[in-house]
């Protein structure tokens, strides 16, 4: 018998003064039986980080064709693939092709791995962007998942703070460093 995904509410209030966007958001995600706390969490934050009305969870683990999130234009057309984790090079080269941008927000043990071994072949393309969430950043974000959140996401000078009503994390995003090309 398979198992179904765990349904998860969230109440997201967001706040992103670098990018003048303010609003609230009722999130339903549907957590994959091998989808962790950490993982799930990194969704939201890829959501809060990139809000608009026409942002949405895609199937991400349970389809290969589709995102963790996207937005659409009013026509079908991909204007923003955001993907979380370490996925693989052939699915983001994909991706680049289909989507006006992509976005990879990478978190883990071996994310730094992951980008070195990819950064010759990812960095050709113009439209990706790949940023790294501090690993303490990830695991902290992981203890606030609960069956029903209430979260808040505020981002100034690219800082970002983000909170529940048992904790607030205040972290910044860094862009890994390409592999020198040169030497």
């Amino acid at each position: 018998m398979a198992l179904k995904a765990t349904i998860f509410k969230a109440s997201l209030q967001v706040s992103d003064m670098d990018r003048n966007y303010y609003g609230e958001h009722q999130l339903t995600l549907a957590r994959h039986p091998s989808e962790t706390d950490e993982r799930m969490m990194m969704r939201v934050l890829a959501f809060a980080l990139n809000a608009h009305e026409h942002l949405s969870f895609g199937k991400g683990l349970s389809d290969t064709e589709e995102p963790d999130l996207w937005q659409k234009d009013l026509t079908g057309q991909i204007v923003h693939w955001i993907d979380v984790g370490q996925p693989d090079e052939k699915r983001l080269v994909r991706a680049a092709g289909k989507a006006r941008r992509v976005t990879v927000y990478a978190y883990g043990r071996g994310a730094d791995m992951w980008w070195e071994a990819s950064a010759e072949r990812l960095g050709r393309a113009r439209n990706l962007a790949v940023w790294r969430v501090p690993g303490e950043a990830s695991e902290s974000m992981a203890k606030l998942a609960e069956r029903a959140m209430h979260l808040q996401c505020m981002v100034q000078e690219e800082q970002i703070w983000f909170s529940s009503a048992e904790a607030t994390l205040q972290f910044s995003l860094a862009a890994p460093k390409p592999r020198s090309l040169a030497g």
